[in-house]
């Protein structure tokens, strides 16, 4: 199970299938019974058993002359450790560790769905069926991102299996059966209601949660959720809690979400997802203020990779991509999940806002390579400082880059702006985080080269009547937008 900080309270990862509701037209009332429904969905969710063999560092024992046999007999590992040298050779201590979660079935050929994070790192996968029957499991795929992961078991007799729903037709209000192993207790369904939807708990670059107040605990992980239909519309995923138990907020991944990935796993043993060669970021009220936009949406470029999709379709740094295909964007993750679910060299369209001017253009997805590299944070030391004279607006004091300082960050040669000399913590700059040694390249979204042209930008945005303004600024070679907002005293 994995444990989240946010809001003081832990998002634990449990092993449980969220029941998302039907897809009904009008709501529908509570049932009498849930009986029936249980009754035939049980025997297809089952219990997900792991085990992985883990090393055991040896401790080395104290060396005091003529007291090696006392400490070799008093040794915690003395008996499991009998043996231990092969050829003359340490073999090193293992322990086993293991965990269980929940799955369900969706093929009757024994094709079972469940958490990544349940059989990541296993060394066995065993099923257990709810009739008793075991099976040992083999990984067909698994990603860490949505945290699905495929199994298969073989059988010689069809097995009882659910199917998927259009999570989509469900609503906030509407009712859901979770069916899981909490506890290690085996089948046991709760029930609740849809809470709310497209919730982001900051567990990864696709978060669209199902959240449901059904009872969801440790080991329901990877089971499923199922509407007033018995379709599979969410995987429980992870709750919320400061104890690691059930207090009524729980989250399922989207069947319609998931459906695009499993198909993949079972196709190709991995995810092939689409991607365009940006980085970007949420779109938030102050910047839309900063640039005169009615609504605070969209996704806006902070950078764009050299050769990739979007760098030959003309996007740039700075750009607000808007529409996707047609679609609106106005949630944080609506772009990277859209582009990820996107098939490979396909042709999209894309409306993107420009200073201020609306524009269409089209680029062809390509397969997203799944790696990152990090970088040390390039730091100025007192002794690279020039002799130079600053000008301090919004808590922040700007000089030009000096050649000592380029060297010092290294900046290419055709990095032109302003350098931030230096931030106070209280001020407007400071509560954005912005420190020495970034350097701005634009300000609201009109390059900058010298200090006094960034004075005179800020200035007249402030005459303007504007309470913000958007850096475009560059930190360890990463470009990133902030919006720092007008002190009252400015």
């Amino acid at each position: 199970m994995r444990e989240l900080n946010k809001l003081f309270m832990a998002v634990v990862i449990v092993a449980t299938t969220m029941v998302i509701s039907p897809v009904a037209a009008l709501a529908k009332g509570a049932p009498d019974s849930f009986a029936d429904l249980a009754e035939k969905l049980l025997p297809a969710v089952v219990n997900v058993n792991t085990t992985q063999t883990i090393k055991i560092e040896r401790r080395s024992m104290p060396k005091i002359p003529g007291m090696e046999d006392f400490f070799k007999r008093f040794d915690r590992e003395g008996e499991r450790d009998q043996g231990r040298k092969k050829n003359g050779e340490d073999r090193p201590l293992t322990r086993k560790r293991q965990s269980l979660g929940s799955g369900f079935v969706i093929d009757p050929s024994g094709i079972i769905i469940t958490n990544n994070h349940v059989i990541d790192k296993a060394d066995e996968v065993m099923i257990k069926m709810h009739d008793g029957r075991e099976f040992k499991a083999t990984v067909i795929g698994k990603d860490s991102k949505l945290d699905l992961a495929v199994l298969k078991v073989e059988t010689d007799e069809p097995l009882p299996f659910v199917k998927f729903g259009d999570d989509a037709k469900s609503r906030v209000g509407d009712w859901v059966l979770a069916i899981g192993n909490p506890y290690s207790l085996g089948g046991t369904i709760t029930a609740g209601i849809i809470s709310a939807r497209n919730r982001d708990i900051n567990s990864g670059p696709y978060d669209k949660y199902i959240q449901t107040d059904a009872s969801i605990n440790r080991g329901n992980s990877g089971g499923p959720m199922f509407n007033m239909d018995g379709e599979v519309i969410g995987i429980n995923t992870a709750i919320f809690s400061p104890s690691g138990g059930n207090i009524g907020i729980g989250f399922a991944i989207p069947s319609n979400q998931a459906q695009h990935v499993i198909n993949q796993l079972r196709k190709y043993g991995h995810t092939k997802r689409g991607r365009i060669g940006i980085s970007f970021q949420q779109v938030t009220d102050d910047t839309a203020e900063s640039l005169g936009m009615k609504n605070s949406q969209g996704a806006m470029v902070s950078s764009v990779v050299d050769g990739g999709p979007a760098d030959k379709a003309g996007i740039l740094a700075g750009d607000i991509i808007i529409e996707f295909e047609g679609r609106v964007i106005e949630e944080r993750n609506d772009l990277p999940i859209w582009v990820a679910n996107t098939e490979i060299g396909k042709k999209v369209k894309l409306v993107v806002l420009r200073k201020g001017k609306r524009k269409k253009l089209t680029l062809v997805i390509d397969e997203l390579e799944e790696n990152e590299a990090d970088e040390d944070e390039p730091a100025m030391s007192d002794d690279d400082d020039e002799d130079t004279e600053g000008q301090e607006v919004l808590g922040m004091t700007m000089e030009p880059i000096t050649d000592k300082a380029r060297k010092a960050l290294k900046l290419e040669d055709d990095v032109k702006g302003v350098l931030i000399a230096a931030v106070d913590r209280n001020s407007p700059a400071g509560e954005k985080a912005l420190r020495r040694g970034d350097v701005i390249l634009e300000i609201t979204q009109e390059t900058v080269t010298t200090v006094e042209g960034a004075m005179d930008r800020i200035a007249k945005l402030k005459k303007k009547g504007r309470k913000n303004i958007l850096l475009k600024i560059i930190r360890r070679g990463n470009v990133a937008f902030v919006t720092v907002k007008f002190d009252e005293d400015e």
